[in-house]
C-alpha cells in the first residue's frame, strides 16, 4: 500500500491543474492535492483550463481532467495541450460509461488514466506514476535523452520508456516498460523475483512469480533474441550489447 510521504518525495517541487466541472469532487479533490503538490490550480471545464494552460504552458508539470464537461470535453483539451505541448503529462479521469473516448485517448499516448469515483489509493498511484515520468523531463519541455543499446538497431529510453527498432517504435505495456527500467538500471545485474516483485510495489502494482515468467516470455518476443536472460532459481538480467 503507497503512503502519502512516498509520494510527496516526488511531487513536493511540482505543479498541478485539476479540471473537474463537478463541485464538490473538485474542492475536495484539490484539497487533496494540495498536500502533494507546490502549487494547485482548478478549472471548471476544458475551455477555462486551456485558457490558464496558454497563459504559461511551461507552468504545470501534470494535468488531472475529467473527460465529460461543459463547453470543452477532456479529449478536446489533450488535443489543444498537446498541439502546443506534445509531452504535457496528463490524467484522465473517466467514469464507466466512458468507454467510447478511451479508444482515441489512448491514440493520443495517454498513459495515465484514473477511475471514478476516486479511490485513495488509485489516486496516490497515478500522482506516482506521473511524476515520476515527470521528474525525467527537463523544465524547457525537452526530453532527456539517455538511450540504452540492446544491440546494433534495438534501444531503450529510460527516460520515456520508449523502445525503437531502428526508428520505429515498439509498443510496450505498462509491465514491460517498469520490467525495462529496472533491467537498464544496472545492465547486466541479475533480478531476483523479489527484487522484481518489490521493484513493482514502488509503482503501486504487484506481480507474482508466475506472472513475471509470463512477463519476460511476452517482451522477449519484443526484444532481440537472448536480450534478456534468466538463470534458473536466480533470477533476470539484461545482457549487456558489447
Amino acid at each position: 500500500m503507497l503512503n502519502s510521504k512516498e509520494i510527496v518525495n516526488h511531487t513536493k517541487d511540482l505543479n498541478i491543474l485539476f479540471v473537474e466541472d463537478h463541485e464538490d469532487l473538485r474542492v475536495n479533490t484539490a484539497h487533496i492535492l494540495t498536500k502533494f503538490f507546490k502549487i494547485v490550480e482548478v478549472a471548471v471545464n476544458g475551455v477555462e483550463a486551456f485558457e490558464i494552460f496558454k497563459e504559461d504552458k511551461n507552468k504545470f508539470d501534470i494535468i488531472i481532467s475529467d473527460i465529460q464537461m461543459p463547453l470543452m470535453d477532456g479529449v478536446e483539451l489533450t488535443k489543444k495541450i498537446y498541439s502546443i505541448k506534445p509531452n504535457q503529462t496528463i490524467i484522465i479521469l473517466s467514469a464507466y460509461d466512458d468507454a467510447k473516448y478511451l479508444h482515441e485517448l489512448i491514440n493520443l499516448k495517454i498513459e495515465h488514466f484514473l477511475k471514478k469515483p476516486i479511490d485513495y489509493q488509485d489516486l496516490l498511484k497515478a500522482l506516482l506514476n506521473a511524476s515520476r515520468m515527470v521528474n525525467n523531463i527537463k523544465k524547457d519541455g525537452t526530453i532527456n535523452i539517455n538511450n540504452i543499446k540492446l544491440n546494433e538497431i534495438f534501444t531503450f529510453n529510460k527516460d520515456n520508456s520508449l523502445l525503437y527498432n531502428d526508428k520505429e517504435m515498439i509498443t510496450l505495456t505498462k509491465f514491460e516498460m517498469i520490467f525495462m527500467q529496472l533491467l537498464t538500471d544496472e545492465i547486466g545485474k541479475i533480478y531476483s523475483n523479489d527484487d522484481i516483485s518489490n521493484y513493482y510495489v514502488s509503482y503501486g502494482e504487484t506481480l507474482d512469480a508466475a506472472n513475471i515468467r509470463k512477463l519476460v516470455s511476452k517482451l522477449r518476443k519484443k526484444l532481440p533474441e537472448n536480450t534478456i536472460e534468466s538463470l534458473y532459481g536466480v533470477g533476470y538480467r539484461l545482457v549487456p550489447f558489447m
